[in-house]
């Protein structure tokens, strides 16, 4: 009897370990389910616009003659090291009048761009809004004296456009007890009491000028960066994105206070930002670069890039990428199942550069076309060529690929190692022009015409038989693990 018992208490316990565990793995995966429908938009959207706007555009990387030559404009403040009281005056030169919201969003939309995000504050501090925590905002301390998010709120509504604000929640060069970086002078900068102020910056955990510490940070949290958060939640509507920026000095304590406040949208998306590594928020954020393969782990990751060298905008910065570099930036990211977030730096006057927008045009015209290769696209299991990329999406029961020719070949004949399915379709995305395909073993070979149709980036357009898991070989993806490939 005694025997019989320990046998029942045994599977009772077995059983309640099954059943909590059943509990939980429900759980996880109810929270996955509510998660991938939250994130459907933006895997779809695949291409996004940074802005990166505030005061900083007056000085454009130039103080007293000297010409900032490292780190982005938007940083002068403190690789300069402005004081306060100086670096305010700006606000009063703040007068974007040329500032037209639908045309910006119509520019974002032209290129094929499915959102936006902008610096409501950056950390100089400065609010691109109406906030009743601190006067140092757009309304407040400048002749503009207008609200544009507002402003940006209703034409991105208006034009179906998703809006996100980037928030620095824990730097802040202005409003006292706010973090700063503890980065030094700027080299070359002829500062007669540099040695001073790097040493006043070193001793007090960054900050140059005795008026950023006349609170402590956890009255800036709570006076400043909790409750203009909260009137970001609040004031413009539906908010698609809170991207945080560099976590300084936060504390989980910190951090849990502004991520309580993501109840406000219960649809918002976030990125890594906010604090390490405890709140991963929805998001990778690589910075100024397009990771590897092997660097990426499953994880929904955005890249966000530069037009130039610079974010904010730079009267000295002449050094552009191409629209081809752009446009094979945002066909590699898409390939590897990212987004691209790409920053434009309006002047202070209210305009893009202008060459911004011939770029925003000359990708739109290639979207235009082959938009289909990019929106809900996924990576499709093949390795990066140095020929071009690969891009694919279920179709029903059966998947298309589509193959973006960066190099066409002399000799007129594509190579594909690694597809093993009935190939039902091959064609040119750009006209439909059907294209001849021979298959040969691991090796499908496609009749390409004399000249590619776009010299950036021809797409060619495959209809599978097969679901997207199963069309790659076995044999091939051996080969990926094993660095065959390489």
């Amino acid at each position: 009897m005694l025997f019989y018992f320990r046998y029942m208490k045994k599977q009772i316990i077995l059983l309640l370990i099954l059943i909590i565990g059943l509990d939980s793995f429900s759980q996880v995966s109810t929270s996955q389910i509510a998660k991938d429908k939250k994130m459907d938009w933006w895997r779809e959207a695949r291409f996004g616009m940074f802005i990166h706007w505030g005061v900083y555009a007056v000085p454009a990387g130039n103080y007293h003659g000297f010409q900032q030559k490292k780190g982005g404009a938007e940083w002068i403040m403190n690789r300069m090291k402005i004081p306060v009281s100086e670096y305010q005056g700006y606000a009063k030169e703040f007068n974007p009048v040329k500032f037209n919201a639908d045309e910006w969003v119509k520019m974002a939309k032209d290129a094929g761009m499915k959102y936006i995000v902008i610096t409501a504050k950056h950390h100089d501090g400065f609010a691109m809004f109406k906030s009743g925590a601190s006067k140092w905002n757009i309304v407040d301390a400048t002749p503009y004296g207008k609200d544009i998010l507002k402003q940006l709120a209703a034409a991105c509504k208006k034009q179906g456009i998703k809006l996100g604000f980037y928030y620095s929640q824990a730097q802040d060069w202005n409003n006292p007890g706010g973090a700063a970086a503890r980065k030094l002078m700027a080299e070359g900068w002829p500062n007669p009491d540099s040695s001073l102020v790097d040493a006043f910056t070193k001793a007090n955990s960054g900050h140059w000028d005795p008026l950023q510490t006349k609170a402590t940070m956890a009255k800036y949290i709570d006076n400043v960066a909790v409750q203009q958060v909260k009137e970001l939640l609040t004031n413009y509507g539906d908010v698609a994105v809170l991207w945080w920026d560099t976590p300084t000095n936060m504390t989980d304590e910190f951090a849990g206070k502004l991520d309580s406040l993501l109840k406000l949208q219960p649809e918002i998306i976030t990125n890594d930002r906010l604090k390490r590594p405890n709140y991963p928020g929805d998001f990778k954020t690589p910075e100024q670069k397009i990771p590897n393969l092997s660097e990426l782990d499953g994880k929904d990751w955005e890249t966000c890039m530069t037009m130039n060298k610079t974010w904010g905008f730079n009267s000295n910065d002449h050094n552009w990428k191409s629209s081809e570099t752009l446009i094979r930036n945002l066909i590699d990211i898409t390939s590897k199942g990212g987004n691209y977030l790409l920053n434009i730096g309006p002047k202070a006057d209210g305009e893009f550069p202008q060459e911004s927008i011939e770029r925003l045009k000359e990708i739109g015209s290639w979207m235009k076309i082959n938009a289909e290769a990019i929106y809900g696209t996924h990576a499709s299991g093949l390795k990066p060529v140095s020929w071009g990329r690969f891009t694919q999406k279920e179709n029903g029961q059966n998947s298309t690929l589509y193959v973006s020719i960066f190099n066409w070949p002399s000799d007129k004949k594509l190579r594909i190692e690694g597809l093993t399915n009935e190939i039902q379709t091959t064609s040119l995305l750009s006209n439909g022009q059907k294209l001849k395909s021979i298959r040969s073993a691991d090796i499908l070979t496609i009749d390409l015409p004399e000249n590619a149709t776009d010299k950036i980036a021809t797409v060619i357009k495959l209809e599978i038989k097969g679901k997207l898991e199963n069309i790659v070989s076995t044999e091939y993806k051996k080969k990926m693990k094993t660095g065959e490939l390489d």
